[in-house]
């Protein structure tokens, strides 16, 4: 690598394989020496303090997120996302999406589409989960209702054939993982006679019923954990990540996400605040003009939770996977949260009576006798 700053000032640059508090792992030599590379031509433009680097985050997938100062003050983030594994392509197509719609999500400012790397504005470190308050959560309405004027500003945004569909065949796809991981692979369960037919009928009327939803962009992941602090003397707006999977789907995703989190419960007269002001402001940004919604909140809400059911089955299965194939077993810590809530919905609805008796087998549970969702 070559040094940054002329003699005698020492390069800011942690050299490749040098280990101490700007240090990063990198399992693969020639992947570390391609990233200083790249990141040597970004230094002067951007006053980077190659020192500083240091990891900012990592998610489910195999891309990670470093964190470095510059000398200026501001930080930037940097994306690890390996092209064997990674395609940067839709991240960068949806951030466009997002800043068009007024979002606040990160800037591209620099991209090695070739080598998988990217130089991004800094939302800061302190994500709406880090403010919550899980004993007063009436105390949180102020963050939710944020959270829910910058999902409408994504949904109002929304044009048909920009996004890739969230058709049947995807939301089957997803449904899948639940048998496979779940049952098959985490359980022990045997997936076939009746247990599969219950499922693929199952499966099949959550498809139909979820497809007759309106469809709008869907950030498919839309909770908390991936939503930044507002900054009030900055003046900012809460701070939206984690949206490379984004589709054109139903339009109750993203309220059933936010609501139905993977990391924290709320008891179902909260859920019921937010996602009732949330169809409120909808219904005035006209995204309920469908059947009786714009009316009747109770028939949007239904469909509220057949969305949030596909959800579910669909996380456990990957929060199943994330252990068993990928090494990561702190997911997998959560899927009682995602049967208790696969168990309320199915609690409600006649059609849903077979799946409940299935996963009370399963996990050794008995029918639920109540509506609340409950603290997991």
């Amino acid at each position: 690598m070559s040094p940054l700053n002329s003699p005698p000032a020492p390069s800011p640059f942690v050299a490749p394989g040098s280990s101490g508090p700007g240090a990063v792992a990198w399992p693969d030599p020639q992947r570390e020496a391609a990233f200083h590379d790249w990141l040597a031509g970004l230094a002067a433009p951007y006053q980077l303090q190659g020192a500083t680097l240091r990891a900012a985050s990592a998610d489910a997938s195999f891309r990670r997120y470093l964190r470095i100062d510059s000398a200026t003050g501001t930080p930037f983030i940097i994306m690890d996302a390996p092209p064997g594994q990674e395609d940067c392509r839709p991240f960068v197509k949806v951030a466009a999406l997002m800043l068009d719609a007024g979002l606040n999500v990160p800037h591209i400012l620099a991209w090695d589409e070739a080598r998988g790397f990217l130089l991004l504005s800094d939302l800061g470190t302190q994500t709406l989960m880090d403010m919550i308050d899980r004993e007063r959560p009436q105390a949180n309405q102020g963050l939710y209702l944020q959270a829910v004027d910058a999902l409408l500003a994504w949904q109002r945004a929304s044009r048909p054939g920009v996004l890739p569909p969230y058709d049947a065949a995807l939301l089957q796809r997803e449904l899948a993982l639940f048998p496979d991981w779940y049952l098959a692979r985490h359980r022990g369960v045997p997936v076939e006679g009746t247990l599969r037919e219950t499922l693929d009928k199952t499966f099949a009327t959550i498809v139909e019923r979820n497809l007759a939803a309106p469809s709008v962009y869907v950030h498919r992941d839309f909770m908390p954990r991936n939503l930044m602090a507002p900054t009030p003397a900055a003046d900012t707006q809460i701070g939206v990540l984690d949206f490379q999977d984004a589709v054109y789907g139903p339009v109750t995703y993203d309220i059933a996400s936010l609501m139905r989190d993977a990391f924290l419960s709320w008891e179902e007269d909260f859920v019921l605040d937010i996602t009732i002001r949330y169809w409120e402001k909808a219904r005035q940004a006209g995204l309920m003009d469908f059947e009786d919604w714009h009316s009747d909140f109770g028939a949007f809400y239904r469909s509220v939770e057949w969305m949030g059911l596909q959800r579910h089955l669909k996380v456990a299965g990957i929060f199943a996977r994330l252990t068993l194939r990928d090494g990561k077993p702190k997911y997998l810590a959560d899927a009682p949260r995602f049967i208790g809530y696969i168990r309320a919905t199915a609690g409600r609805y006649r059609e849903l009576t077979p799946l409940l008796r299935l996963i009370d087998k399963v996990e050794g549970t008995q029918a639920a006798t109540g509506y609340a969702y409950g603290r997991v």
